[in-house]
Order: structure tokens, then C-alpha cells, then sequence
């Protein structure tokens, strides 16, 4: 984690190497900007997070995992993160910048996807999330809305803040994720050996 100062460049915020830009979303542990690299011109987002902020939620753990599993990954569909800068107030996460938004908005714009497209789309999210699972890390927050599209509309899971390691043989415990989105089979707690259903279920709703 490389450690930076925040600093002013023609009256805009520079992180390391990074002039930040517009607001591309704001979440419960901080917000979510464009930067743009200083001499390149390359495109990021960066991930800020208020130290404070995320001291007083108590979730300086989930937010370590997440960074810890992004740096193990190099995948065309999973959101990739190139560094970590800290200051004394905040932790900055700079990650890829995709055009295209969330799955979510997509669909609520487009309404019902044809097969193709699905299928297409499907099958790249299915390969990030083996890709994760072989390397014995589990999402646990997989919905629409962690899913962003880039300008080919190729898929790139991001949000990683749930996710946690798994043993072989094992399985996690923990309830969490977004209900709305969970399979009628988990909620009824009828089987928990699910692993695809929950997934299916939630694209199928929309």
C-alpha cells in the first residue's frame, strides 16, 4: 500500500499520479471518483475511503479482504485494482474504470434481455465468478448491481467488500448479500449447498 499526500493541481484533488475528477457513485464507506493519470491520460476509478468513517462502521476487516482478494485477480471479467494509496485520512483504491455503468441500470433502461444477450453476458460473469472460486474466494454479494458493463458491454464484477476465503470441503456460514436478491431455497434455509440458483434467480426476477 503505497502512502501518498493529497495534493491540489489547478484547484482539483491529486492523488500519487491521479487528478480526480467527477463523482461516479457514492455507497455506504465512502464515494467513488473518476481520476485521470497526470501525464497518460488514462482513465481510473478511485475508491475513496474515510478512515474515520470506516473505523466507526467497523468494517476495516471487510474492507482489508477486499482489497487483499482484488490484488490476487487478473481476469477479463472480474474489476481489476492497480493500487492502493493511503493517507493519514483516507485509503484510496485505484481500480478500472469501465463506461458502460451497472448491469442493473442497463436493464431497467433496456427492460428484459433477449437470450443472446444473456446468454453472452451469463457465461463471462460465470467465468469471473469459477475464476474466483478457484482461487477459493467467495463473492457473497452477487447482484446486477455489482456487475458493470464496459464500452463493448463486457461484464466486470466488482464490489468485492462481502467476499471472504473458503475451505476446500467447507462451506460459509454467515448470512449476508442483499435479500432481495437471494433464492427462494436459501431464504427457506432448505438447502444451503446452493451455489448457482441464487444467481439464475436474480436475473431471471428482472
Amino acid at each position: 500500500m503505497a502512502a501518498a499526500e493529497k495534493q491540489k493541481h489547478d484547484g482539483r484533488v491529486k492523488i500519487g499520479h491521479y487528478i480526480l475528477g467527477d463523482t461516479l457513485g457514492v455507497g455506504t464507506f465512502g464515494k467513488v471518483k473518476v481520476g485521470k493519470h497526470e501525464l497518460t491520460g488514462h482513465k481510473v476509478a478511485v475508491k475513496i475511503l474515510n478512515r474515520q468513517k470506516i473505523r466507526s462502521l467497523d468494517v476495516v476487516g471487510k474492507i482489508r479482504r477486499e482489497i487483499q482478494n482484488l490484488k490476487l485477480f487478473r481476469h477479463p471479467h472480474i474489476i481489476k485494482l492497480y493500487q492502493v494509496i493511503s493517507t493519514p485520512s483516507d485509503i484510496f483504491m485505484v481500480m478500472e474504470y469501465v463506461s458502460g455503468g451497472e448491469l442493473f441500470d442497463y436493464i431497467c433502461k433496456n427492460g428484459r434481455l433477449d437470450e443472446k444477450e444473456s446468454r453472452r453476458l451469463f457465461q463471462q460473469i460465470l467465468s469471473g465468478v469459477d475464476y474466483c472460486h478457484r482461487h477459493m474466494v467467495v463473492h457473497r454479494d452477487l447482484k446486477p448491481e455489482n456487475v458493470l458493463l464496459d464500452a463493448h458491454m463486457n461484464a466486470k464484477i466488482a464490489d468485492f467488500g462481502l467476499s471472504n476465503m473458503m475451505s476446500d470441503g467447507e462451506f460459509l456460514r454467515t448470512s449476508c448479500g442483499s435479500p432481495n436478491y437471494a433464492a427462494p431455497e436459501v431464504i427457506s434455509g432448505r438447502d444451503n449447498r446452493i451455489l448457482v440458483s441464487q444467481f439464475i434467480y436474480t436475473n431471471y426476477q428482472h
